[in-house]
């Protein structure tokens, strides 16, 4: 069953192509690597999928809805979730304000609720604090739900920033390099956790990503893009022996 379907998109910059007839048709479940040499186009894309971007031309489907002209927090309620390259937290609150900041959209209690503290207010307010804590739970994180999310490890900022993501109970995760910055064993631990949430959670995944060991490992399918243009698509192993790819962007990295 298609969940996305991407047709033809296009994105100019001051007349600047960085996305050119860009297709996607991603179906539900699937586990699927975006990569491509650095300025290759990726990240603009997800920034035209999750609405950052409008693209010049093109239209973007989600479960059946066009979604090219919705505004990010109208794309998050549909059921679409991202993490960034640059670890995007709240460094300044704690590892469980992090996770109850992404709930705010499930709040139904009104500023008077709040104030005079309610049964509702207080009924939202423990199911949102209990659903928090489970989520960090998961990914083991719960110990440190009182630090500072700026005092956590790289490999925890990560691993909190998908928790929130996921708090938002998407349909479909975008990750934007979540390896960048990790060591040979970190990467290792974060594909076997990107393949545990994939299954856990039963999503639908689309994974930027320049390090090969984890793209090659878990990704079901890969496209490729160089120069905003897709190159190649197909599984793991014919885009290791595909020449475009080798040449524009693999070389040697496939195998390391």
């Amino acid at each position: 069953m298609s969940l996305m379907q991407v047709e033809n998109i296009t994105m100019n910059f001051d007349g600047l192509r960085a996305v050119q007839n860009f297709n996607l048709d991603l179906q539900e479940g699937e586990l699927i690597g975006l990569i491509g040499p650095n300025g290759a186009g990726k990240t603009t894309v997800f920034n035209i999928l999750t609405g950052v971007y409008i693209p010049s031309q093109g239209t973007v489907t989600f479960a059946g809805e066009n979604i090219t002209k919705h505004a990010p927090w109208q794309i998050n309620r549909s059921g679409i979730a991202r993490t960034f390259q640059n670890i995007r937290l709240f460094d300044n609150m704690t590892v469980l304000d992090n996770i109850k900041v992404a709930m705010n959209y499930q709040m139904k209690y009104k500023m008077f609720s709040a104030v005079l503290r309610t049964p509702k207010y207080r009924q939202e307010e423990s199911m949102v604090l209990k659903e928090s804590l489970e989520m960090l739970q998961l990914f083991n994180l719960v110990e440190k739900y009182n630090f500072l999310a700026k005092n956590l490890s790289y490999g925890e900022q990560r691993r909190l920033e998908i928790a929130r993501a996921l708090t938002t109970k998407p349909r479909l995760l975008l990750l934007d390099e979540p390896a960048a910055g990790m060591n040979a064993k970190e990467s290792e631990e974060l594909m076997h956790l990107i393949s545990w949430i994939h299954k856990k959670f039963n999503l639908t995944i689309l994974l930027i990503e320049h390090h090969m060991p984890v793209v090659m490992g878990i990704c079901q399918r890969i496209k490729v893009l160089d120069f905003g243009q897709t190159i190649a698509e197909g599984t793991p192993d014919e885009i290791k022996n595909n020449p475009k790819v080798i040449e524009a962007y693999l070389g040697e990295e496939v195998d390391h």
